[in-house]
């Protein structure tokens, strides 16, 4: 069994986690080490890009240095922007009984 052990919260903090977990039909370490194994550290993005970066280099064959890639834009915020942008106009019309054919 792996070790344990405490950490301290507020009250609202623990009962909010604790509600949570009994919705979810889990203990609240279950629920923490969830929430937990989610959240990648810097390291572990930083590898994340760095493992990214050589397949689009490799196969991709995209001669962006490291600093271009820091340097350029936010494609995947971009990405997330339009289709928020789309999703909010198609529920407008959609609405208004001028829905869209796909």
């Amino acid at each position: 069994m792996a070790e344990t052990t405490t950490i301290q919260v507020s009250k609202q903090a623990r009962d909010h986690l604790a509600q949570v977990a009994k919705e979810r039909g889990m203990t609240l370490g279950q629920l923490i080490e969830q929430l937990a194994a989610e959240q990648p550290t810097a390291e572990q993005i930083a590898e994340r890009v760095a493992a990214t970066r050589k397949v689009l280099r490799e196969r991709m064959g995209c001669t962006l240095t490291d600093e271009e890639f820091d340097n350029g834009p936010d494609v995947l915020a971009n990405i997330y922007a339009m289709a928020a942008e789309k999703m909010h106009s198609g529920r407008g019309a959609t609405r208004s009984g001028q829905g869209h054919a796909a």
